[in-house]
């Protein structure tokens, strides 16, 4: 059985203000192109479906296009999506029922009583039966009337909520058991703080909803989503596979793609990944401005003016733009800064323009004749 492993397609996402869709657009189908390829017997999508809890139309639409497309592509496929953070779960939970008897199973609450437990999807090949259990974002406030609380009565902590949401269920580990999640999972005897994160992710102050990976010991495989770059969680079967497409200039030229997963007989697990190109590459440029100005294209790009001189704002801003229809942002490397490192005393012993050079460093010949201009008209005027 093979299947494919996507999570965080940020549908309607901005990318500081640039408007994703035909991007998004163009990598979903992608993704179609590759179901047709390969042929998956399920494509798994592990949360952050959408980029807000209430999607735009456009957003809901492009969404609809792409879950129709897939399923004509892969009639025979079962497609499982979960919430994530950024979804609503109520709006996600949405006939769920219903879609399930066409084998899409859009799951978007957890147990949230103690007669609800994770939906799981039992699928068959040669070797057997395969379980999924589709666990979407879980808050400890989400689940307290199914886990509990402290003695205390306070909520428990995100790592033993998931821990006991697991533990409910009647997991056979003689079969082959794969769970998608989303989550902020920490591979044992590391550090919230040792976790690289995107600029596009949401991070909780604290690093509170981190989740010790070892509840993943039960599974085959681990499908997870939230973090936005691939990462392994302590295991070559534990990942994250990122997202499909750039959702921040922190993930500038990160190859991207998705998980292939194989599951022979039990204990045989085969990962791959198959890449996706982007319509628009988001890189980062930094250089000289005539040196920037060289490498004009239409991806998106954030510039980085090393020039250690003043430029003409309202010229390079328009030229820029001319040679990057799709610019976010411009940064200037070179700051003139002051230095306090002259003591008070030599402070006071120095000229008027001297002291004023002492603060204003690698000033060329033509800003110094300017200063000097300055200078000499202040003390005429006194």
């Amino acid at each position: 059985m093979k299947f494919f492993h996507l999570s965080d397609l940020h549908i309607g996402l901005k990318l500081i203000n640039r408007d994703l869709m035909e991007d998004q657009k163009y990598i979903l189908n992608e993704i179609v192109r590759y179901g047709v390829q390969e042929q998956p017997d399920a494509v798994v999508i592990a949360g952050d479906v959408y980029d807000k809890a209430i999607p735009s139309a456009e957003a809901v639409e492009l969404f609809d296009w792409f879950i129709t497309e897939l399923m004509c592509a892969l009639p025979d496929a079962v497609v499982m999506v979960i919430s994530g953070n950024h979804d609503s779960a109520p709006r996600l939970n949405c006939l769920r029922s219903l879609l399930s008897r066409q084998h899409l199973y859009m799951i978007g609450l957890p147990p949230r009583t103690p007669q609800e437990h994770i939906e799981r999807v039992t699928m068959q090949d040669e070797f057997g039966t395969v379980d999924f259990y589709l666990l979407p974002f879980v808050k400890p406030s989400m689940a307290k009337m199914v886990v509990g609380t402290q003695e205390d009565g306070t909520l428990l902590s995100y790592s033993d909520t998931i821990e006991r949401l697991i533990a409910r269920e009647s997991i056979d580990t003689t079969k082959r058991n794969v769970l998608v999640s989303h989550q902020f999972y920490l591979p044992k005897g590391k550090s919230a703080d040792e976790i690289e994160r995107m600029g596009s992710e949401l991070c909780v102050v604290g690093n509170i909803d981190e989740v010790s990976a070892q509840v993943l010991e039960p599974f085959d495989y681990a499908a997870l989503g939230h973090i936005h770059k691939p990462m392994k969680v302590g295991s070559e079967y534990y990942r994250y596979c990122g997202t499909p497409l750039a959702c921040s200039v922190s993930e500038a030229q990160q190859q991207k793609g998705i998980i292939l997963v194989e599951l022979s007989e039990k204990g045989n697990v085969k990962t791959s990944v198959l890449p996706l190109s982007p319509l628009r590459e988001v890189r980062i440029l930094k250089g000289l401005l005539e040196e920037v100005l060289a490498q004009a294209c239409d991806d998106y790009v954030t510039v980085i003016l090393t020039d250690p001189t003043d430029l003409d704002v309202f010229e390079m801003q328009e030229r820029l733009r001319t040679a990057f229809p799709n610019l976010l942002e411009v940064r200037r490397e070179f700051q003139r800064r002051l230095d306090y490192t002259i003591e008070q005393d030599e402070e006071m012993t120095l000229d008027p323009f001297a002291l004023c050079c002492s603060f204003l460093k690698e000033m060329t010949e033509e800003e110094q004749e300017i200063l000097r201009d300055i200078i000499h008209d202040v003390q005429e005027v006194k």
